[in-house]
């Protein structure tokens, strides 16, 4: 196997971590339904059954940084592998267990663990193993991983579903939907055995032998040895361990501060308000009955996967800030088009074709290009701690998204005359310009440059 094909496949084995991460949203999302008649739950109480697996996303991320810097990432993502198939088995089988939705939540957080470690693991191994002019490329792997994950459960939950009736759905249908992700989770474990450690790790532990050899399996010897030399250039110059670091001074401080931000930004785009609860916007805000919700939620997925193959070969070209840009007017028209039609109860095609600008702008952008971003503008002596910090700050939003998402839709303000059910899509068109500002005043452009290289642009 050549060079480049080995840099491709252990991209795509580290990636993995990513398509469990959008299985896990899928799979909630097409079993909520069913799992909401069987455990009879409110609106609150499907809001955390939904959102609870993102506490354990959020302190798999916080926990994700020790276990980077004093395991390596490959032992970070087998561990993350491990959590997901323990959650996957036990979600589907809590009549073993007293049969409560407390039950499901503990699985739900267990697997929340993994995506958490994956989540900040995945994106940075993939970074630190790529050259640079193609890196944006390699990362947006794992988004790329993320809606396929996403795209493939819906056809699963859809072909499970359609087969069974509604009674059997509601009985035993919503268990095979989660078992169903054990799958991808004993290959995601099996195949990262064979994947090496990462070269900017290895120095940190002072392993250079092991580390100029990976580097030597993936590039040629010169542009190995000009990365090994930069990586030990970068390391000489910030002490040599993560405790010497100050992470309150004004520079480190602000690195983080801005990643941390952009990585919130995320997701108060509004993303996983329509990724976890499509089937309840196509069914009660734009009118579809049951029988098309999950033929809509399979051409939104498809378009998110479309879209993210745009972003993927157009991010080391145009850069990382002309996609956001682009993205997020692009977004705004989608929310807007979708707000509008909501507001003036005139819901139809156009409330749909809303739906799918806003996915496919998404996908091209802010989805790709913030985990392009985070794995690239940490110095190599904060990377692990400092995305640690961004990417728990990320599940934090996205609790509080997909917590507060149901509320907001039920509440009387926004069922009221002049909303009609529009007024979340507007809140998340006033965080879209945010996006737009943040992007302009704050954040470096990244394309082409060596990691290392990237540490001078904060100095």
């Amino acid at each position: 196997m050549n060079k480049k094909s080995y840099l491709l496949l252990i991209t795509i084995i580290s990636a993995l971590g990513g398509l469990l991460f959008g299985y896990d949203t899928g799979v909630i999302n097409g079993a909520q339904f069913y799992l909401s008649k069987y455990f009879q739950l409110s609106d609150a109480l499907k809001g955390w059954v939904v959102a609870s697996a993102l506490l354990g996303c959020f302190v798999g991320a916080i926990i994700a940084g020790k276990l980077s810097v004093k395991l390596g990432r490959k032992r970070s993502l087998i561990i993350s592998a491990i959590l997901f198939a323990i959650s996957a088995f036990g979600s589907g089988l809590p009549s073993i267990f007293p049969e409560t939705v407390t039950t499901l939540v503990i699985f739900r957080i267990i697997g929340g663990l993994g995506i958490g470690i994956a989540s900040m693991n995945a994106p940075m191994y993939i970074a630190e193993i790529a050259p640079s002019a193609i890196r944006g490329k390699m990362v947006t792997y794992y988004q790329l991983a993320i809606v396929i994950g996403f795209f493939s459960v819906f056809l699963v939950t859809y072909f499970i579903g359609n087969n069974l009736t509604l009674n059997e759905n509601i009985e035993f249908g919503w268990r095979r939907m989660f078992w169903s992700e054990l799958i991808p989770s004993a290959l995601f474990l099996i195949l990262l055995f064979f994947v090496p450690k990462s070269p900017r790790w290895l120095c940190l532990k002072g392993k250079n032998e092991e580390a100029i050899k990976v580097l030597n399996q993936l590039q040629d010897e010169e542009s190995a040895q000009v990365d090994y030399n930069e990586i030990q250039a970068s390391l000489h110059n910030e002490n040599d361990t993560d405790t010497k670091v100050n992470y309150f001074s004004k520079i480190i401080l602000g690195i983080i501060v801005i990643g941390t931000t952009l990585s919130v930004l995320q997701q108060f785009t509004g993303i996983n308000a329509v990724l976890y609860y499509g089937a309840d916007i196509f069914e009660k805000a734009l009118g579809f009955g049951q029988e098309d919700v999950l033929q809509q939620q399979i051409l939104l997925a498809f378009i998110n996967v479309v879209f993210t193959f745009v972003a993927m070969f157009t991010v080391d070209k145009f850069g990382r800030k002309p996609l956001i840009y682009i993205g997020s007017t692009g977004m705004i028209i989608g929310f807007l088009l979708l707000g509008v039609t909501l507001q003036q109860q005139n819901v139809g095609i156009l409330s749909l074709l809303g739906i799918l600008i806003f996915i496919a702008s998404f996908s091209l952008s802010m989805g790709p290009v913030v985990w392009v971003l985070l794995s690239e503008m940490f110095p190599n002596k904060i990377r692990s701690v400092a995305m640690s910090i961004a990417v728990s700050a990320q599940w934090a939003a996205n609790f509080v998204v997909s917590q507060s998402f149901p509320m907001v839709v039920g509440s009387e303000t926004n069922n009221n005359a002049f909303w009609n059910g529009s007024l979340p899509y507007f809140i998340f068109i006033g965080f879209i310009i945010v996006i737009i500002i943040v992007t302009y005043k704050f954040v470096p452009e990244t394309k082409g440059k060596s990691l290392e290289k990237l540490e001078d642009i904060w100095k």
